[in-house]
């Protein structure tokens, strides 16, 4: 399998995250009155037992994969808890709405952070579509009304900010330390549980899922969009286009606003519409270079000193 090939495997991968993200408003929705931390930490438990039944099944030590250096565990715990923690502090601090779209530029983060990459290469066309994606996400945000910042919510908006650029340097980082195998995210999952318990027990009261539906929902939760999906979303940023993956991450609002309109928990609107062809045009435009590019004749690849 040549190069091309192998990334055009690994951006695959790493889209499925994307997929698994879109499913995490209405599985979120399922899951009733449980408090925002003591379900992270048992989604992330979850994750947890699912990177050890792998490492069961394969027959493989933990620990080997567990012996990073310190620099490798911030990043990964930083990256996976960060984020979740600055997100549930927007939320409790500004409207949603505005919070979220904040929170929501880390794609376009990526995509400009990807420039500092050894190899990478930022194109007009990688930022155009990550804008675009951009600018479908807000419509679908926001429902097609104005957007107001009110400067009483500075510090919510602070805190969407900077849960925005600790996903976006997490997913950019991560690339910087490809050596590290994706099954050590099994392990920062684990702290991430752990400090997950810490924030739930000093600021929630403790409110168990009532019933097998709300249960299920914590499981597919662990499963899919706050477990699986930060595997594969490894895997693709390391070896995948980083910046294609960036720009497609706008799908995951999309795919979430459509799936709620499947389940009819949501109308399907002139703005979704528009959403969808920003989103998607935007997502085509960033990946062209590796969807459209020629291959080139054996007898022309030597480069130009």
């Amino acid at each position: 399998m040549d190069q091309r090939a192998v990334r055009l495997k690994a951006t695959a991968i790493g889209f499925t995250a994307v997929l698994m993200w879109a499913a995490l408003a209405l599985f979120t929705a399922l899951t009733g009155k449980v408090p925002p931390f003591q379900l992270l930490a048992m989604c992330f438990t979850v994750a947890t037992l699912i990177a050890c039944v792998f490492w069961l099944i394969r027959g493989e030590n933990p620990l080997s994969y567990m012996r990073q250096k310190p620099m490798v565990w911030l990043l990964g715990v930083g990256g996976l808890f960060g984020y979740h923690f600055f997100y549930f502090v927007a939320i409790d601090n500004a409207p949603t709405v505005e919070a979220s779209l904040i929170a929501y530029l880390w794609p376009l983060l990526i995509v400009i952070f990807s420039a500092l990459l050894p190899g990478e290469r930022l194109r007009w066309f990688h930022v155009a579509g990550a804008l675009l994606g951009l600018g479908g996400a807000a419509l679908l945000v926001t429902r097609g009304q104005s957007l107001e910042l009110d400067p009483r919510y500075s510090f919510g908006y602070g805190a969407a900010c900077v849960c925005a650029v600790t996903w976006s340097g997490y997913s950019v980082l991560s690339r910087r330390f490809g050596s590290v195998p994706t099954e050590a995210v099994g392990g920062f999952c684990a702290v991430a549980a752990l400090l997950g318990v810490i924030c739930h027990l000093l600021f929630e009261e403790t409110v168990w899922p009532d019933g097998m539906l709300e249960w299920g929902a914590v499981a597919l939760l662990g499963l899919g969009p706050v477990g699986g999906a930060f595997f594969t979303w490894d895997y693709g940023v390391k070896r995948g286009d980083i910046q294609a993956l960036g720009a497609s991450s706008y799908a995951a609002p999309l795919l979430s606003t459509l799936l709620l309109i499947l389940v009819g928990l949501a109308p399907f609107t002139a703005v979704v519409a528009l959403a969808c062809l920003l989103i998607v045009g935007g997502a085509v435009l960033a990946s062209k270079d590796m969807i459209f590019r020629r291959k080139t004749p054996q007898s022309n690849t030597k480069e130009e000193e």
